[in-house]
């Protein structure tokens, strides 16, 4: 039962990444609800435009635009307001430990997350978790350290959300395995022949969900769903053999979790970021009450699943693969599919090349077992400039 005075504290919530698509959903959550939370630092890589708009509607305290050519515009824009504004990737780092931080929403894209949460971990900061390679690099470390710093990792993906939910109350050696659902993607009845020529605008056109372009490309490879198994493998102390994943393309069913007694528990809810970044949010004092539309049964009676194609999306298979490894190989692959996946928004390779891309690059790992940031560090280095090197190639 929540008492009265914590049901009177108003949260203040620092977002990274606010100018993307998980930012400005949480923003939306915010001014829905004025009373439980303030936006005090906003962050963003290079749409300055979209944040020095968000700054004057929300009045953080602080804002950090990534990319230092920027940050004149945006600090000449909001010198009439007293924001704080702060440029580069450090000013990030260093902005999350501010004392009037009570969550960090980790919006931001790919590797780039990993430094500013390991920062707010340390500063005692809980975590609404959305960038899914913090613990796709450096699960280990990154456990470890909330344990240590006696924080919270809410997550934020509609999938993890929906687990966590269905464990609420439950007991971690109940669990006899995770089911990840997955669309499927633009390519899911896409035959081989088919995948030779796809276009960047055909992989960024999802039938379900609106993301930006490296998450819509990564769902489309299936490396998203490779990726959400590790995330969930480091978030639920799951291993990975117990984790399978389900295509289900009508993406209402978000996940389940199987238990040893043969029951089997699901989240559903209508394809809406808005309410797992609404439950994370309200974690862990209770639910926010939306009068968003709901998940009506009678318009999705026909819910469908399947097994997932490898041979058709092999990226998935990599990431299995590498989670099995552990050790840095996780870091690997993230920082291969990384370059692959600009590349091909880039059309400098084919869709079906980014898999043999990113496979070829991580053969060149230094495998190292119970690897040190610094290590996560050297192996994204390495292993973007091998897959660099492997493009012109190719």
């Amino acid at each position: 039962m929540t008492s009265n005075n914590s049901e009177n504290i108003v949260r203040k919530v620092a977002i990274l990444g606010s100018t993307g698509s998980i930012g400005t959903q949480t923003l939306d959550i915010i001014e829905e609800y004025p009373s439980k939370f303030k936006a005090t630092l906003l962050t963003a890589r290079n749409n300055s435009s979209l944040l020095i708009e968000q700054a004057k509607k929300f009045r953080p305290t602080r804002v950090v635009i990534a990319n230092e050519d920027r940050y004149h515009e945006v600090k000449e824009a909001l010198s009439p307001l007293n924001i704080i504004v702060e440029c580069g990737h450090q000013a990030i780092c260093d902005a999350v430990m501010a004392n009037d931080i009570d969550i960090v929403v980790t919006a931001m894209v790919g590797y780039s997350g990993l430094k500013p949460t390991i920062s707010a971990i340390k500063a005692g900061k809980d975590i609404a978790l959305s960038n899914k390679e913090t613990l796709v690099v450096a699960g280990a470390l990154i456990t470890k350290l909330a344990e240590e710093n006696n924080i919270n990792i809410y997550p934020v993906d509609s999938e993890h959300s929906a687990i966590y939910q269905c464990l609420v109350g439950e007991h971690t050696q109940d669990i006899s395995k995770l089911i990840l659902t997955a669309s499927g993607g633009p390519f899911r009845t896409w035959s081989k022949s088919q995948m030779k020529d796809i276009t960047v605008a055909q992989a960024l056109n999802h039938p379900n969900w609106n993301m930006g372009a490296k998450v819509t490309i990564d769902s489309a490879s299936m490396m998203n769903k490779g990726f959400e198994i590790m995330e969930a493998r480091w978030l639920f102390g799951i291993e990975a053999n117990r984790i399978e994943v389900a295509v289900h393309p009508q993406s209402i069913v978000h996940s389940m979790v199987e238990f040893v007694d043969g029951s089997v528990k699901a989240q559903l809810g209508l394809p809406d970021m808005h309410l797992p970044i609404r439950y994370a949010l309200g974690c862990p004092q209770s639910r926010l009450k939306s009068d968003n539309k709901k998940l009506t049964i009678a318009d999705y009676s026909n819910l469908t699943f399947e097994s997932p194609d490898m041979e058709r999306f092999p990226m998935l298979k990599l990431a299995y693969d590498a989670i099995n490894a552990g050790g840095n190989l996780p870091c690997a692959l993230n920082a291969a599919n990384e370059v692959a996946v600009t590349s091909f928004l880039l059309e400098k390779i084919k869709f079906v090349q980014m898999p043999i891309l990113v496979e070829k690059a991580i053969s060149f790992t230094k495998y190292i077992s119970e690897p040190s940031y610094i290590d996560y560090v050297n192996t994204n280095d390495e292993i973007r400039r091998r897959t660099e090197e492997l493009l012109s190639s190719m």
